[in-house]
């Protein structure tokens, strides 16, 4: 095989989709470029805080950045939000009591959610063992649209959530575009105007110019280790919606009375603005690294989700590499070319909150930042790997290579 020559086709092939990225690059910079002029956004804002965290001039500017790029009421963008399951989890506690349901509008949620609403293993403190209970309802048309007369159907009296888990997570369904949740976000509104609509938002933001909270949903949650990062953020994760919303789920990242009033950061806020005003770039990037992934093993004649021209909703190529063996060899060579840890052989192993072992390659800056580039897959028949992030489109072209390579050899 010419590796070479390969990547070369699939890069030409690429060309125009990539013509259109950029076009919505300029958008989505301008979006963020408006909002932190709107809100006046200086070095001032830069500045760490101690203890309480009361007047943090800066954490609330951020909150409020945050809120108007999703045109959404409040927001909750916080540090001390360890990762995106960790403010899914905060979500989920805050608008559900004992007593109510949960539904799923879009299958089974990413394996971490399983463990945090009670579907597997016993962790203590899980919403089954609160007295919540959960149902499920399956995309239609293949996998890759919402069924909205079952979800109306699925709602029992109890319900309070309807989820809306916008990417894939470790399934071979379609992910999500926000205006592809706009007929359930209606038609549940209509029927239920007390339901909570929540969209996981994970590895979907600045793909298109609009989210979510656009067309309806109550809530919008992410980490900022993934796409509004930047690849800067060194930790947290954000939460925006309706005021309805927030004002549950802050009376639960603090206490009841407390809210977002307190909340204090010992370092620099520089990294989270800084990194939420490159995201529209870093994220093109990721997606021009995803998209000459797609083309590049569909040449090769293996299945891939979504193919290299299709309409985009996250930063995540799954392609099935149908052989534990390639899949390993595939993770191992995305590792080798990583600036950090590329000496590191990733393997298989039992990692926490996931029902099957995974492998995964992160050689990241930033540990376990899904906007820098990793590939990850549950060890489990068809073994499809997931490969998302790429700071530079240049890194993603060389990593693909090595692995590859790395393949070849295999």
């Amino acid at each position: 095989m010419n590796i070479d020559a390969l990547m070369a086709q699939a890069e030409k092939d690429c060309r125009p989709v990539f013509a259109a990225l950029e076009e919505n690059e300029i958008v989505n910079t301008q979006r963020v470029l408006a909002a932190f002029q709107a809100e006046d956004i200086a070095t001032r804002h830069f500045s760490p805080t101690t203890g309480y965290g009361y007047d943090d001039i800066g954490r609330d500017a951020l909150e409020r950045v945050f809120a108007r790029l999703f045109g959404a009421e409040s927001a909750i963008v916080r540090p001390a939000v360890a990762c995106g399951t960790a403010a899914l989890s905060l979500c989920l506690f805050g608008l559900l009591l004992p007593g109510d349901h949960l539904l799923s509008a879009t299958g089974a949620p990413y394996d971490t959610m399983e463990t945090v609403i009670g579907l597997s293993g016993s962790a203590p403190g899980n919403l089954k063992e609160m007295g919540v209970t959960y149902s499920q309802v399956e995309m239609c048309d293949d996998q890759k649209k919402i069924d909205v007369p079952a979800v109306l159907k699925a709602i029992q009296p109890s319900t309070k959530v309807v989820l809306i888990q916008r990417s894939r997570g470790y399934a071979w369904r379609a992910s999500l575009r926000p205006e592809e949740m706009r007929d359930v976000i209606e038609a549940v509104h209509a029927a239920r105007p007390d339901i909570f609509i929540m969209v996981d938002n994970c590895y979907g933001e600045f793909i298109t110019d609009k989210e979510p909270t656009h067309f309806g949903a109550d809530v919008c949650v992410g980490s900022l280790i993934k796409n509004p990062g930047g690849g800067l953020a060194p930790t947290g994760a954000y939460l925006v919606g309706a005021n309805r919303a927030i004002e549950r789920i802050e009376a639960r990242l603090t206490a009841p009375g407390l809210g977002r009033e307190v909340g204090s950061y010992a370092a620099s806020y520089q990294p989270f603005y800084q990194g939420l005003f490159m995201a529209p770039h870093t994220v093109t990037q990721a997606l021009k690294t995803s998209i000459l992934a797609a083309r590049t093993f569909e040449l090769l004649g293996m299945k891939t989700t979504p193919a290299f021209d299709a309409p985009r909703a996250d930063i995540i190529q799954a392609i099935e590499m149908g052989d534990p063996d390639k899949l390993i060899a595939f993770v191992q060579g995305i590792q080798a070319a990583s600036p950090i840890d590329g000496s590191a052989v990733p393997e298989p192993w039992d990692m926490p909150g996931y029902t099957d072992q995974v492998i995964m390659a992160a050689g990241t800056f930033v540990a376990g930042a899904s906007i820098e580039l990793s590939a990850d897959a549950p060890m489990r028949a068809p073994y499809t790997v997931y490969l998302q992030g790429g700071l530079t489109y240049a890194h993603g072209k060389i990593a693909l290579k090595t692995a590859l390579e790395k393949m070849e050899k295999q």
